[in-house]
């Protein structure tokens, strides 16, 4: 287990919000997101089981504490923090049995569906689609996220000289292949074609931004078709800093593909029109999460014609805000 430690004078785990996750970008991004709408400094662990406890977490195989090494299992001991945030299953053993061994002292939390009852946790937060309910359960249309206001006009700031390209702004945000969904070379065409067709209708400059599961075939299909055009075409940090923010804070309209429900709900977090290119059907998950967005008018077909605002989806602080009810919590320090 790795950790960054919080710029607190006092230093105190009774005095502090844990996350927990497996290191992943989308999982940190969660429950970071939600950990920043409470009142206290947060510690940031990286957790990541040993075989065989990995193979099975978040159940509890015998011995489960000796899942990590013996920095992380000193962390399964008092003093308790306030609250602990898990997202993803690695993260759930150790929410799970920092509960369990906590004996009620630290609240715990976990994000996405852990699979198994959750009466383990305290509050389990999972988006609609996952078909997940209970008591103790939480259920947000789409995932926790940052973006709001105050966030977008810092990526503004922060990434000024976007302002200078035509206008609309298209970005157009790439993710990656999952099960179910194919991102091959035919569907690179298609997507290049519909980017076209939307420049040719509205005009202004066209921004590509890749993801660590983009694959080079798509990314670079889509930056050989759209070379001709003002914007920019980011791939990896050979091409310089990530402009995600600056591309959320600045683009006019956002095509993104349908495979990432954190990219989706984010896009959809700034407010202006969002939509997606499917060929084929998608996984029954993902279908609904698809489904739900549309049913809110926050989702358009890639050809579609939208207003130029649509209502940000914007569901942290209402998560946070019903999380502190529940648990009793105080939502200042």
């Amino acid at each position: 287990m790795s950790e960054s430690r919080p710029s607190s004078t006092a230093d105190d785990p009774r005095h502090e919000c844990w996350v927990v996750t497996n290191g992943a970008a989308g999982n940190e991004r969660q429950a970071l997101a939600l950990a920043e709408c409470l009142p206290w400094p947060i510690r940031t662990l990286v957790a990541e089981p040993r075989a065989p406890w990995a193979w099975c977490a978040p159940r509890c195989l015998p011995g489960a504490r000796l899942a990590w090494p013996e920095t992380a299992q000193q962390m399964l001991t008092p003093p308790w923090p306030q609250l602990v945030i898990g997202c993803g299953r690695a993260a759930a053993l150790f929410t799970r049995l920092m509960r369990q061994r906590s004996r009620g002292a630290c609240r715990c939390v976990q994000i996405l569906d852990p699979r198994i009852d959750p009466r383990h946790w305290d509050v389990v937060i999972a988006p609609c689609h996952d078909g997940l309910h209970g008591d103790n359960v939480l259920n947000p249309l789409g995932s926790l996220h940052p973006i709001d206001d105050r966030w977008l006009a810092d990526a503004r700031a922060a990434w000024a000289h976007l302002e200078s390209l035509p206008t609309p702004r298209l970005g157009v945000l790439l993710g990656g292949p999952r099960h179910g969904v194919a991102m091959d070379a035919a569907y690179a065409q298609t997507l290049a074609e519909a980017v076209l067709a939307r420049h040719r209708r509205d005009g202004g400059s066209v921004l590509v931004l890749a993801s660590r599961r983009t694959p080079p075939t798509l990314f670079d299909r889509l930056r050989h078709a759209l070379e001709d055009l003002p914007g920019l075409c980011w791939g990896s940090a050979g091409d310089g800093a990530n402009p995600y923010p600056g591309v959320l804070g600045w683009a006019d309209r956002l095509v993104v593909t349908p495979d990432s429900v954190n990219m989706l709900s984010e896009a959809c977090a700034t407010g202006c029109p969002v939509h997606t290119l499917v060929t084929s059907p998608l996984p029954d998950k993902l279908a609904r999460f698809h489904a739900s967005l549309r049913a809110r008018g926050l989702l358009h077909a890639v050809d579609a014609d939208t207003p130029v605002r649509q209502q940000p989806l914007r569901e942290t602080e209402a998560i946070a805000a019903a999380l502190c009810r529940r648990l009793q919590l105080p939502r200042s320090a």
